[in-house]
């Protein structure tokens, strides 16, 4: 696809202040299941990806000129010759990235944890396509790259440490020993490792404590890259695991980068979670915005006491310059919008746009959404809030199941669905499923709706698109993270099962922010 990055921005009125700055704005920054959050900037421009697991295609990439306003320009992994991957699996599949720009070329390097391990991409287009992968020899997870005069620094944490290499990022070579540099200050999991350099000082910044309610953000630093590492003697630098934050609506914040904006002021991206109905999320793990400033000791402090919130009041920001909606509910394009994915490599001869103009046309398998380490005839998007509304117009024919879907995993899935001439709603919570028969159905279009509250989703149906009539509820704890486990969140989806092929005319959702 082509880059839009650079035409798809409208000034607004938020430049009231004297020196130009927005004052505020609201976290996530990028809401739904959007974590592990890496930034890079070339001269005014921003990029962000995040980790997908088990979607296709693989990390999402974001594209802001203000940090706070962000529209997905595409993906970085979009063919098969780049993400083998299976789906039905919420704890395989890409974990966390980095992207970085350097010398004309930007570089993303991640973990494909269903397949080879550490590899890495490259173009000089962020918006159009990557290489195919460079594969890299050090282990662990959560790799990084550092640059600095024509020379290229790879670290990652196996055996429980961050550790560093010098690899040749073209062809993935590694140059150097692998050096064990920094194990934290004692959390469990030491990972997502960055190195940063400011005034002589290397700064590597890790995460630690696992990316659960005891998540945080520690930091170190070294006059050489090869350490040794001294700790920050106030880590962690960011956490929602101490008292200040106990009531915090924002969890688990941890896992961060950081990036020098154009007009010098340091900003930090981190991932979190929003919880309700009894501390519980369903959205995953989110990207988060927030404030670093140089205590006079050389140290970052992010948001003055180590803490974020909803409402980021009063922080001064860039000139905030609002991104284009462009919303694709009609299936009139000829291709879905880059918020779609599919679990795991998808068949492409399972869905078509062209099919029946207008629609997308969805052909079931012999895969269905209750099967793990494989792709059904499925393809959704993020539940983005908790409060939503999203509502499918479709036809079904065939011997099998058709309709929408509240989907975390292959154990737990709310789905609305024609399955012959009847209307069913099922429950499928692990070991447990429950089907329950609703009506029967007419020929032609049917319209049904999922409303997403804090406590339910509840599920609806229409003959006429204008009176809905209930077919059920159930509460959403049971979608939750603390519930099932995992490291993604829940999507609105579209599906077929078995010998049935559906048109879908549009998939309509409101979020309420």
């Amino acid at each position: 696809m082509k880059c839009k990055a650079h035409h798809l921005f409208v000034l607004t009125a938020l430049l009231a202040s004297a020196t130009g700055l927005a004052q505020g704005y609201k976290n996530p920054i990028i809401p739904g299941f959007h974590p592990d959050p890496s930034i890079c900037r070339k001269d005014s421009s921003y990029y962000l990806v995040n980790s997908s697991f088990e979607y296709f295609p693989g990390v999402p990439i974001f594209h802001s000129r203000d940090l706070v306003n962000w529209e997905q320009t595409g993906h970085v992994l979009t063919r098969e010759s780049q993400l083998k991957i299976k789906g039905g699996n919420m704890w395989g599949g890409i974990y966390a990235p980095t992207i970085r720009y350097n010398d004309g070329t930007f570089y993303m390097i991640t973990t494909n944890n269903s397949d080879r391990g550490n590899f890495l991409v490259c173009t000089d287009n962020p918006c159009g396509e990557w290489s195919d992968p460079v594969w890299l020899k050090q282990g662990g997870i959560d790799p990084s790259l550092y640059f600095e005069d024509g020379r290229c620094y790879m670290t990652s944490n196996p055996d429980n440490a961050i550790w560093l290499c010098e690899i040749n990022p073209k062809t993935g070579e590694q140059l150097t020993e692998s050096k064990r540099i920094w194990e934290g200050t004692g959390g469990r999991y030491p990972e997502g490792p960055h190195i940063y350099k400011r005034e002589g000082w290397y700064y590597l910044m890790i995460s630690e404590g696992g990316t659960e309610y005891g998540h945080k953000v520690t930091v170190a630093r070294s006059r050489n890259i090869e350490g040794p590492y001294e700790g920050n003697p106030d880590n962690p630098i960011l956490t929602h695991a101490n008292r200040n934050a106990q009531n915090n609506p924002i969890q688990g914040v941890g896992h961060a980068d950081m990036t020098q904006a154009h007009d010098g002021s340091w900003w930090l991206v981190c991932l979190g979670f929003r919880t309700h109905n009894g501390q519980h999320h369903v959205l995953g793990r989110e990207t988060f915005l927030a404030p670093v400033a140089w205590n006079e000791d050389g140290w970052p402090v992010v948001n003055g006491n180590g803490t974020i919130s909803l409402d980021m009041k009063g922080v001064k920001t860039l000139p905030q310059i609002a991104e284009k909606d462009s919303p694709d509910w009609d299936f009139n394009n000829p291709q879905l919008g880059a918020e779609w994915n599919w679990i795991g490599n998808p068949t492409e001869e399972n869905y078509s746009l062209t099919e029946n103009a207008g629609h997308l046309r969805i052909k079931g398998s012999d895969k269905t959404l209750d099967d793990s380490g494989c792709s059904p005839s499925f393809v959704g998007r993020r539940q983005e809030s908790i409060d939503f509304q999203a509502t499918a117009k479709m036809r079904a024919e065939g011997n099998g199941n058709a309709g929408i879907t509240v989907y975390l995993c292959p154990f737990a899935h709310y789905d609305l669905f024609v399955s012959g001439n009847r209307l069913k709603l099922r429950y499928r919570l692990s070991e447990l499923c429950h089907e329950e028969d609703i009506c029967q159905v007419a020929d032609g279009f049917i319209h049904l709706r999922i409303k997403g509250e804090a406590n339910a989703y509840t599920f609806f149906y229409s003959a006429d698109g204008t009176h809905y009539t209930e077919a059920g509820r159930m509460n959403t704890r049971y979608l939750s993270s603390e519930t099932n486990g995992g490291f993604t969140g829940v999507y609105l989806g579209l599906f077929a099962e078995g010998h049935m092929q559906a048109d879908y005319d549009h998939f309509k959702i409101r979020f309420e922010q």
